[in-house]
């Protein structure tokens, strides 16, 4: 019976594996540090395999900066951390398919790492923009005792080092890059092939992200830095320039595969097609069809239907090839005008141009998506007419990052959640279109300042911040379009999960280190204070199994049964199970089981376990924890 590993996964043995499976030649062995052997990649060998040139020197083009090479090993390193659920500070648990997560985001997409691969089709962060007085995060940098004293620290709750990154630092720029870098490297990961990512950024770190990114994710992959006019107004303090737009980077996954739904047409737009021939397929509008350069191929008369003779103008040619003029002259898709001697033009149908959006551009005005004090008043509005966030995004904003490279019902991540905007824009396209697209929120739970009106209102870190707008926003979006939208189909509920330490005790061992001998000596590995549901989640997170699926839980003969997901994994953690509720389970078929490890009074016990599962659920895989 296999062991459950209970730590996130390795990220490095993850990539040194997919290294291996393109080039088998590269991969040797090394001992590692407990002298077992162990694969490691021979890097001399793979550069040369990525050369058509030999490689003699050192010199190559690239971005780099002091802590890089700890970034990447500290974004590929496991953790023994979990996911605790809370059910009372959640909202509509057993129904909803939202999640919102407080903790350090690092560890939190270290944990979603096996559960939400490749399953997130949308992502919208909005990290710290490095102004100097604003970028607090929990990454551990090998400081020295002299770096240590010059630089203002805080400590969280457990005691972890919250590290506040000012220009005073002298490795400003560096820090920030080293703290963007680890986390887009692993939210890559969560991307579907199709998916797209969308980061919100000022003039203080634009340059270095998007040298960041296109490493990423690829050059090849960048879709559009997009500038959005967040002020409408000059500042005339400012000494040289008033800055009124921010930057949003948008990467795709695979630009090949990745699908713009373009911008909802405006019905203004749709009024400037008519129809003054009738057509029954409705309303139009007409293209030129002369273009340049001129195409031999493409030259030739038209007869109008008045007999009138017209070619394109000198130097210029058709659009359309003779046969598919002629094509769409029998399909009465060319127009001539009324009196039909104009000049011949392509009818463009608003019921097709509908199958598909506009094609956005790169600047977005404020009229289109609202500024920061459009952001600013609507959030107000919300709290009772308390200014309970600094400086979030609009929602008009962020739905359009959303329903550009979203379906319907997508995954849609921000793991820089804040007061949450992303999860009200979710909600509101939602309540728009009939979607049930489901996000996932991140954010640490940083402290208030006590002077602040949000401190005063009751809210001591940003999490509740959060988790109050989204059920503000949800009760305010129900209530403005209460004729239109099917309550029982919109999803305004959440999950609320807290990162903790390992459920296992501090004895606990990691799989390799275990043996007959010394379970024996373990009376439980389970630390006390953690429950079913705490053991259940923490093994969805080893099984790669997503947290927002229904299961239910059922007394059979005096032992709790979890099942997740019809199947998906049927868990029991009570002591000394009879085999007669072993047998219910495995006939259940479910394709994955787990159990406490002294689930079982002994070994024999435990053996027949195995025996049972042989015999009634060959397919299922068992774990014990």
């Amino acid at each position: 019976m296999e062991k459950m590993r209970m730590e996130s996964v390795d990220m490095t043995e993850k990539n040194i594996e997919k290294i291996e499976s393109l080039f088998p030649n590269c991969i040797t062995e090394t001992l590692d540090e407990n002298g077992k052997l162990k694969k490691a990649i021979n890097f001399e060998v793979l550069k040369q395999m990525l050369s058509k040139e030999i490689i003699d020197g050192d010199e190559a083009y690239e971005f780099t900066w002091v802590g890089k090479k700890a970034a990447i090993v500290e974004a590929n390193k496991p953790i023994r951390k979990t996911l605790r659920p809370c059910v009372e500070e959640s909202v509509d648990w057993n129904k909803t398919e939202n999640l919102y997560i407080e903790g350090d985001n690092l560890e939190v997409l270290k944990l979603l790492q096996e559960s939400y691969l490749g399953k997130v089709d949308v992502i919208y962060i909005d990290p710290p923009y490095n102004t100097g007085n604003d970028f607090i995060y929990n990454d551990d940098f090998k400081l020295t005792s002299e770096e240590y004293s010059e630089v203002s620290n805080e400590l969280d709750e457990e005691g972890n080092r919250l590290f506040k990154n000012t220009d005073s630092n002298g490795r400003f720029h560096s820090d920030w890059c080293s703290m963007i870098y680890s986390r887009l490297l692993l939210s890559r990961n969560l991307l579907s092939d199709n998916g797209a990512i969308f980061i919100s950024i000022d003039d203080n770190e634009q340059e270095n992200l998007k040298k960041i990114c296109d490493e990423v994710f690829g050059e090849d992959n960048f879709l559009a830095q997009i500038i959005w006019e967040r002020a409408y107004a000059p500042i005339n303090l400012k000494k040289h320039f008033s800055r009124s737009h921010d930057f949003i980077l948008c990467y795709a996954k695979n630009e090949s595969l990745a699908i713009n739904n373009g911008i909802k047409r405006t019905e203004e737009a749709d009024n400037r097609y008519s129809n003054p021939d009738d057509d029954p397929r409705g309303v139009w509008q007409s293209d030129n069809l002369s273009v340049g350069p001129a195409v031999e191929t493409n030259i030739y008369p038209i007869v109008t239907p008045s007999g009138r003779i017209v070619e394109p103008p000198a130097g210029r040619s058709w659009s359309l090839s003779e046969k598919a003029f002629s094509e769409r002259l029998q399909d009465n898709r060319i127009w001539f005008g009324s009196d039909g001697n104009g000049v011949p033009r392509m009818k463009r149908f608003l019921s097709e141009l509908k199958k598909q959006g506009v094609t956005p551009m790169t600047i977005w005005k404020y009229g289109e998506v609202g500024h920061s004090q459009d952001a600013s008043k609507a959030l107000k509005e919300l709290f009772d007419n308390k200014m309970v966030f600094d400086y979030p995004k609009t929602i008009e904003l962020i739905k359009r990052c959303i329903e550009l490279y979203s379906k319907k019902d997508s995954i849609i991540l921000d793991f820089f959640s804040g007061s949450a905007t992303t999860a009200h824009a979710v909600m509101q396209l939602n309540a728009e279109d009939g979607g049930h697209r489901k996000y996932i929120m991140v954010q640490l739970a940083e402290k208030t300042d006590e002077k602040s009106d949000s401190y005063k209102s009751g809210f001591k870190n940003i999490c509740e911040i959060g988790q109050e707008r989204i059920r503000r926003a949800s009760k305010k979006i129900i209530e403005d379009n209460n004729v239109n939208i099917d309550i029982d189909y919109l999803d305004t509920g959440f999950r609320v999960f807290k990162i903790d330490d390992s459920n296992m005790t501090d004895v606990f061992y990691s799989v390799d280190d275990y043996s007959q001998d010394l379970l024996s000596h373990l009376e439980s590995n389970i630390k006390t204070d953690r429950n079913d549901l705490d053991l259940l989640f923490g093994c969805l997170l080893e099984w790669g199994l997503q947290l927002s699926l229904p299961y239910n839980s059922e007394n059979v003969e005096g032992y709790t049964v979890h099942n997740y997901n019809s199947g998906d994994l049927i868990a029991c953690f009570d002591k000394d199970i009879s085999d007669s509720v072993i047998k219910y389970i495995a006939k259940q078929q479910p394709l994955r089981a787990v159990f406490r490890d002294n689930s079982f009074a002994d070994s024999p016990s435990k053996i027949n376990v195995g025996e049972i599962f042989k015999s009634l659920a060959p397919d299922t895989r068992v774990k014990v924890i």
